[in-house]
């Protein structure tokens, strides 16, 4: 198959998946499962890159097994959750969309939404799939080397956060130790290093620099669109002076050295 016709394979598959996570959120009246879904969508276009690719094994086999291997652990994470309480970032969509008259319309919309934006990020997976070079480059083993240190440090982030949450002495405070001392958001630049990874592993394939659209658009939507932003909204709402306090001192994103205390 042609690189085009594997992207609109991929796009159908995606598009399809978030019209039953659509379907099921009718019913539940949660979106919590779209964050599965998106995370379930880049597995499944990545295993069908690898299946249908024209490059050697090799790096057919790399360009699912990295991307395998971290939105299979999200998926898990996010399934976990389902049934319990909807996502408060939902929540507030939800109430938002629903006092202008376009709830369900503008679900639908985002559902779908996720499927493209999934699309777009798959590009480093289906530039990895066509590499017809013989054996595993240095320039994808250095790719491997920060997707491991991207995925160890957003596991390690997501981790800590899960045992302070679960400490009822947590309460009402703000998580500032561990990574967290270092970044208010270590486990989002965990995941962007993953994405640098998946692009130096796209690199050694022949057009492989459109790779680079990911970490860059991933980035984009991290610091400026659904990662950063709802984030710290919805915390200085729980959170209050404490979390001032905290933005104040302490890296948004790379993690840093904690500033002085003004």
């Amino acid at each position: 198959m042609t690189w085009w016709e594997l992207v609109l394979l991929a796009l159908g598959f995606a598009a399809a998946l978030q019209l039953v996570l659509y379907a099921v959120q009718l019913r539940t009246r949660s979106a919590t499962a779209v964050d599965a879904g998106w995370a379930g969508s880049l597995v499944g276009i990545a295993v069908l890159y690898a299946l249908l690719g024209g490059g050697e094994p090799e790096h057919r086999v790399l360009a699912a097994l990295l991307p395998g291997l971290a939105f299979g652990r999200v998926a898990i994470v996010v399934l976990r959750r389902l049934g319990g309480e909807e996502d408060r970032r939902y929540q507030e969509l939800r109430a938002r969309w629903r006092e202008r008259g376009r709830e369900q319309r503008s679900f639908f919309v985002f559902y779908q939404a996720q499927a493209l934006v999934a699309v777009v990020l798959s590009v480093p997976f289906l530039a990895t799939a066509f590499n017809g070079h013989g054996g595993i480059e240095p320039l994808e083993w250095a790719g491997v080397a920060v997707w491991l240190a991207g995925a160890l440090l957003e596991a390690e982030a997501d981790r800590e956060l899960a045992g302070f949450r679960r400490d009822p002495a947590s309460t009402g405070q703000v998580i500032d130790t561990g990574l967290w001392r270092y970044s208010r958001h270590p486990n989002y630049f965990g995941q962007w290093l993953t994405w640098c990874g998946y692009a130096l592993v796209a690199l050694a394939a022949p057009w492989g620099w459109v790779g680079l659209l990911a970490p860059a658009l991933m980035l984009y939507l991290i610091l400026y669109v659904t990662g950063v932003p709802p984030t710290e909204e919805q915390t200085l709402r729980s959170r209050g002076e404490a979390y001032r306090r905290y933005q104040q001192r302490t890296s948004v994103f790379v993690p840093l050295p904690p500033r002085e205390a003004a």
